[in-house]
């Protein structure tokens, strides 16, 4: 199987400097809001450029884990990305043209579950591959093709997962579902907590707004080690041809206000991700790429890795 060039030169950048150690670590998969970039349709500058020069680094949101002491790897989301996604795990995992010992889905809308279709019998035809997802969201795939079809023909295998209880993939991995509001047509939503020997990850890559959880972020952000949030618009003012109040999503600007406060150690957990193809948060050279980045926040990049 070919990869992307950034995806070589990331492995081969892992295999020299990272590739001995036998902690769990997770891996960045995919940055990028469910519908890529450029995305279809969209004539605006931003998607002109990557059309011409496009970036293969800018794939939809996706987390991997990859456990070398257990030889086990996880994927969270499967994206429409997820043929060359899988593949780079596989890469770091030493053991080209496998595929994930679970997937961990968050939702049914685009990006995070229709690159199930992969796993079919039009394409590898795999063999009961673990997907865990929330009661709705198995319904959803049961009750709807081509979807019902992978698990009849035993393509995967739908596990279900508890709510708030620590899940133990092996012995030194585990893994948290929580539930957000997020306009659930099909599913409910949820965040995950990876929890490896010894540093804790929160993974929320859509909610609508932080106000409408009867949760706290803040609250969150002080138990984990890293938290990759929600970043898909970094205002209002970039989305001009949408009704940007049908996709609520915690603007950055919002997000940085409520974490504003918080001790430069406690800013410096938060990685944002999951961005729109508009959001300036793409383009390293940005006044708002900057601004984030002074006031202390991260950026997920693809190909990161943080140890567990």
């Amino acid at each position: 199987m070919r990869l992307d060039p950034v995806l070589i030169v990331s492995f081969l950048l892992w295999s020299v400097f990272g590739h001995a150690q036998e902690e769990p670590y997770l891996v960045v998969l995919g940055t990028v809001q469910d519908a890529g970039a450029p995305q279809i349709g969209c004539s605006k500058s931003c998607c002109v450029a990557l059309r011409k020069e496009p970036d293969p680094s800018l794939k939809v949101v996706s987390l991997g884990i990859v456990d070398p002491k257990n030889k086990e790897t996880y994927l969270l989301e499967a994206t429409p990305d997820i043929v060359s996604q899988t593949a780079y795990l596989a890469e770091l995992a030493d053991n080209p043209g496998s595929l994930p010992d679970g997937i961990f889905l968050t939702h049914a809308h685009i990006g995070h579950y229709t690159g199930l279709m992969y796993l079919g019998r039009e394409a590898i035809n795999a063999k009961e591959v673990p997907v865990y997802a929330q009661k709705r969201l198995r319904q959803f795939l049961r009750s709807n093709g081509p979807w019902s079809q992978l698990e009849s023909l035993g393509n995967i295998f739908l596990t279900p997962q508890p709510l708030d209880l620590e899940m133990k993939l092996n012995p030194d991995v585990s893994i948290t579902a929580i539930l957000v509001p997020h306009r659930d047509e099909f599913s409910e939503t949820v965040g995950y907590i990876v929890e490896g020997p010894n540093k804790k990850v929160l993974f929320i890559p859509d909610i609508d707004k932080w106000n409408k959880w009867d949760r706290s972020i803040v609250d969150y952000i002080k138990q984990v080690d890293f938290a990759f949030v929600d970043a898909t618009f970094y205002s209002g003012d970039e989305l001009n041809t949408r009704d940007i109040s049908q996709i609520p999503h915690p603007f950055v600007i919002e997000s940085m206000a409520l974490f504003d406060g918080l001790p430069e150690k406690e800013r410096a957990k938060v990685q944002f991700i999951h961005f729109n193809h508009t959001n300036p948060l793409l383009k390293p050279g940005s006044e708002e790429y900057k601004t984030v980045i002074k006031k202390g926040y991260g950026i997920a990049q693809f190909g990161q890795k943080i140890k567990l």
